[in-house]
């Protein structure tokens, strides 16, 4: 199963993609992010994401797509815009694959790390044990988004072995 886990944002999305094997195998097949440059207008950035998620979907073709869901506690601009770039990276997706799955921040830390608190620095040292790296995956978003993708080959095989 090839998954395609995203990151959502407008300046930077962060995407990775795994393929799973079996329980617990995984092969890193690539990771980065798509970024978008500050003096574009919203439209033309979100232009921008459309267009490189469906590039994304048409050159690994996933299985499925595995995305995180939007938590802001503080800052309702920001929040705005990373929502309507969500919207689009949903939109590509949705237009290009049936399978797609949400995750929130507290399940991809448990899933992760066993914590639905983990610090950011845990996430990445899971992340970079679990997928065999030997660094760190950089940057921080694209780690993100290789969590999402390992959060949901996790919760699927539980679901497909009746572990849960």
């Amino acid at each position: 199963m090839i998954v395609l886990g995203i990151d959502p944002g407008y300046g930077i999305v962060g995407f990775g993609v795994i393929e799973s094997t079996s329980y617990g195998c995984y092969t890193v097949v690539d990771y980065g992010v798509i970024t978008t440059p500050k003096e574009n207008s919203i439209t033309e950035r979100l232009s921008e994401i459309y267009e490189s998620i469906i590039q994304l979907i048409d050159a690994y073709k996933p299985d499925c797509v595995a995305i995180e869901e939007l938590f802001f506690n503080t800052n309702t601009t920001t929040a705005i815009n990373v929502a309507q770039a969500r919207g689009v990276i949903l939109l590509a997706c949705k237009q290009k694959l049936d399978d797609l799955y949400e995750y929130t921040p507290l399940q991809i830390k448990q899933a992760i790390t066993g914590n639905g608190r983990a610090e950011k620095k845990q996430m990445q040292l899971m992340v970079q044990a679990i997928l065999g790296l030997e660094k760190l995956p950089r940057p921080d978003d694209a780690a993100d988004a290789l969590a999402v993708a390992i959060c949901h080959t996790q919760t699927n095989n539980l679901i497909k072995d009746n572990r849960i």
